[in-house]
């Protein structure tokens, strides 16, 4: 699966800090672009993950689970 999400990133000192207004809480930081960028995704995939288990707790055993694509 390929998710895009928008990262705003700013410059604060030595650090590069940035946050994805897609997903509140998501936020990353690094001594370099790079470093940032790589940290905001391990966040934005952490958080994901965490409310993709917490939505399914409690799901019948005979509802239908399905994948939606979004383009």
């Amino acid at each position: 699966m390929h998710n895009e999400f928008t990262a705003v990133i700013e410059r604060d000192g030595e650090w590069f800090v940035g946050w994805s207004p897609e997903i509140p809480g998501a936020n990353g930081q690094g001594h370099s672009l790079e470093e940032c960028r790589e940290s905001l995704a391990a966040a934005i995939a952490l958080i994901l993950q965490d409310r993709r288990e917490d939505g399914l707790r409690g799901v019948p055993s005979d509802a239908i689970r399905d994948v939606v694509r979004v383009a």
